[in-house]
């Protein structure tokens, strides 16, 4: 009797991703390169196809206002965990509100569990943490920014680097 392999529905396994989205980054760097805002429904057709999402976190700070606030729904209903940091206020009168620690943290932590992480920001302080998860874990990484606003770096570093350009504004 002969077995043929191919009568098998046998089903390659979906390439495992855990996302992370510098939201203030983006923000920024869109504003700055193009005067528009970054189509976050695009970006997520786009990282999400043909993938298994086993995490998404996209990093805001907390202004405690309205608009922030139907935004961060959005995000919540596309699929994304909002995580939220009080805005600081110094005692000179400016604010901060840097999330690069915490979205380090968490990228580490995930690398172990996926196959490729997805990174939205062009900053240079994650490029030792891509090359990193690919030492210790074999973790691929993709990254999305705005090309001239990013740092090369962090572009060399990444597996794939995806400009965001026209077909991520709105």
């Amino acid at each position: 009797m002969v077995c043929s392999m191919n009568k098998l529905n046998v089903k390659p396994a979906l390439e495992k991703v855990s996302i992370f989205v510098d939201v203030q980054n983006v923000y920024y760097t869109c504003r700055q390169a193009y005067k528009r805002n970054f189509d976050y429904n695009q970006f997520w057709a786009r990282a999400t196809k043909g993938r298994e999402v086993v995490s998404a976190f996209a990093y805001a700070t907390d202004r405690g206002d309205e608009k922030q606030q139907q935004f961060q729904n959005i995000l919540r209903a596309i699929g994304m965990t909002v995580v939220l940091k009080p805005m600081l206020r110094r005692l000179d009168g400016t604010t901060k509100a840097d999330w690069d620690v915490g979205i380090a943290l968490d990228v580490y932590e995930a690398a172990a569990h996926c196959d490729r992480v997805v990174l939205v920001s062009g900053d240079g302080d994650f490029t030792i943490l891509l090359e990193r998860i690919k030492e210790r874990f074999g973790t691929e990484s993709e990254v999305y920014g705005v090309t001239q606003l990013t740092s090369d770096s962090l572009i060399r570093a990444a597996t794939d680097f995806v400009p965001i350009g026209a077909r991520f504004l709105l």
